[in-house]
């Protein structure tokens, strides 16, 4: 054990994490030329053009008579859990931190995370080669961040491979080798899990205490089911079998496991013959934060649509999803996803892996609404809301934010959490003029186009990460919106009523520009149970039926224009409104 490092690279997105592990990669011969290629660990087609990692991935490098293990972590702020789990398995973490930009939200974010977990933090300067870094002033931040001494702080460029030996030398010398007992009974933590369509799903763990041998009978301690271990072994870029693996190693283990809600994340593998006496602390189960409706445009593709959301679950366990139906679209599927990346991801992977054509409803957040008989439901549509006159209160989501920027952009910035229902907890400088603002906001204000505008607003400058804050009671109101007296209820939705005059009227007007006009009146109106808030109307379509009158008598005029009134009004009864998919995305693009 003496000779095993087990480490992880955390980074703000995009500071250099991916690239940083393929130098090291090429250093140690642990992937040959032909195999080369950049984010190499990034399998994903979406990864390699976003440049983010979305699906985390180990790899076992040998340097210098050491086995070093990287455990990757996916980069964005929705995954923060599998990060957690990720760092839960190593001793030491190599901090990377871009020179040109300098110490930011998710930087900070992982880095409490990482100490949190005791491990030994080495930091790393990247892109120092560029002409418009900033080593001095960077490494200040990460002095005032770390309170490590200056020499400490390691110096490279991912991109040229400049200075990534002295960082796996530092590993060797500065990340302790793991603790455990290769006798004691078989402990493992569980820190990823993958589908392969041929062997099902390939659990990767570290064995924290014993040893796993190849054939054994293996308990999931959280979920209580039992596997034979069929095979176990190594990752390095493909998987490498072994007989045994003992405690302080990383593997992966195969038991023909066909379901992925039977693997999660953080869970404990032990022996059914000797058994370890308790869990490893930390686990939890994956937690949906932002809800969306997935409809298949041509009804007939749901079966289709249920079959591509159950595959696509066998690679993503965090994603959930349940059957229900709307009155406006049909048959689709109620989908639970980590956050607004995760569901642009899941979209994206819908039609690029199983061409599947959807159309998403307005995503939103989950709500704990209080009866007055004294129960509590938790509600994630705003079509299962209950009756108004039963509702006690209605408590939502809070997220302590944190938002670093330069101080130019700090009047902007405050204006739009403000708006959003945000409270300042504090602000403070992290050196020269950058400063973290810390404000506690309702979630469901930053689903849909807080990012964005932040990114807009502060020129790409500000980063943003954020955690859950428990939940508070508010003033929420259900606002749907009618179509000639007809409820749309993909439409409808949850929103503080202090916002919602405002926001019903904007709904109103964007619709009344996407409607194609009919040969009646549209009535577009927003309301809050019974009472109407806004109103717009669609003008009908009109054919010219006194073309053919040129002179003659006007009684001959009026008896054409009141035959075709009373048609115009019998088309309005039986009228119906097509509701086009453009108006569903505008919903989510309203200013």
């Amino acid at each position: 054990m003496d000779k095993i490092r087990n480490f992880c690279i955390i980074a703000h997105i995009d500071h250099g994490k991916s690239t940083l592990a393929d130098r090291m990669l090429e250093l140690t011969g642990t992937v040959d030329v032909r195999q080369m290629e950049n984010q190499v660990l990034d399998d994903m087609e979406l990864e390699k053009e976003r440049g983010i990692t979305i699906k985390s991935h180990a790899i076992q490098m040998q340097h210098r008579g050491y086995t070093l293990n990287l455990i990757d972590t996916p980069g964005h702020v929705d995954f923060s859990y599998e990060v957690s789990r990720s760092i839960a398995a190593c001793e030491g973490a190599v901090l990377v931190v871009d020179a040109t930009q300098g110490v930011q939200a998710q930087t900070i974010s992982n880095l409490y995370m990482a100490i949190e977990h005791d491990l030994e933090i080495i930091p790393v300067l990247n892109k120092c080669d560029m002409d418009n870094a900033m080593p001095e002033r960077v490494e200040d931040e990460i002095i005032d961040l770390l309170g490590c001494k200056r020499e400490e702080i390691l110096r490279c460029s991912a991109k040229t491979g400049e200075g990534v030996e002295a960082i796996l030398d530092s590993i060797i010398e500065r990340v302790p080798a793991p603790v455990g007992d290769p006798e004691a009974p078989l402990q493992c933590l569980v820190f990823d899990s993958v589908f392969n369509s041929f062997r099902g799903i390939i659990a990767y763990f570290k064995v924290v205490n014993g040893t796993m041998h190849s054939g054994d009978r293996v308990r999931f301690v959280n979920t209580g089911k039992e596997y034979n271990a069929d095979e176990i072994g190594v990752l390095k870029l493909d998987m490498v079998p072994r007989q045994t693996i003992s405690a302080g190693n990383v593997g992966y283990i195969i038991s023909g496991i066909k379901n992925s809600t039977e693997v999660k994340v953080g869970d404990t593998i032990t022996h059914v013959a000797r058994p370890c006496d308790r869990a490893i602390d930390g686990f939890e189960e994956a937690k949906s934060m932002v809800f969306a409706g997935v409809y298949p445009i041509e009804a007939e593709d749901y079966e289709d649509l249920r079959a591509s959301l159950e595959k696509l679950q066998l690679n993503d366990a965090s994603l959930t999803f349940q059957p229900e139906s709307s009155m406006a679209l049909g048959f689709g599927f109620r989908c639970g996803f980590l956050g607004l990346l995760h569901m642009e991801i899941v979209q994206e992977r819908l039609d690029r892996e199983f061409d599947m054509d959807v159309i998403t409803t307005v995503p939103n957040v989950s709500y704990n609404v209080y009866t007055k008989d004294g129960g509590m439901k938790e509600v994630h549509n705003p079509a299962g809301m209950p009756d108004l006159t039963e509702i006690d209160r209605i408590e939502e989501p809070y997220i302590r934010a944190s938002v670093i920027t330069t101080s130019a952009y700090i009047g902007p910035i405050m204006t739009l959490c403000l708006g959003k229902r945000g409270e300042l907890v504090k602000q403070e400088y992290i050196s020269g003029d950058r400063m973290e603002i810390l404000f506690d906001m309702p979630l469901g204000e930053i689903v849909i186009d807080f990012y964005d505008k932040l990114k807009s607003i502060s020129k790409g400058y500000a980063s943003f990460d954020w955690h859950m804050n428990g939940f508070r009671p508010s003033n929420l109101v259900k606002l749907d919106i009618l179509l000639n007296g007809e409820q749309v209820d993909a439409l409808s939705t949850l929103t503080h009523r202090d916002n919602a005059v405002d926001f019903g009227r904007r709904m109103c007007e964007k619709l009344k520009e996407l409607l194609p006009r009919q040969q009646f009146d549209i009535a577009i109106q927003a309301a809050i149970g019974a009472k109407i808030i806004a109103r717009e109307t669609v003008k009908q379509v009109r054919k010219d039926v006194l073309a053919k009158c040129y002179g003659g008598d006007v009684s001959r005029k009026r008896k054409l224009l009141e035959k075709q009134k009373r048609g115009k009004k019998r088309m309005k009864q039986i009228g119906n409104v097509e509701v086009p998919q453009k108006a569903f995305l505008a919903v989510l693009k309203l200013d």
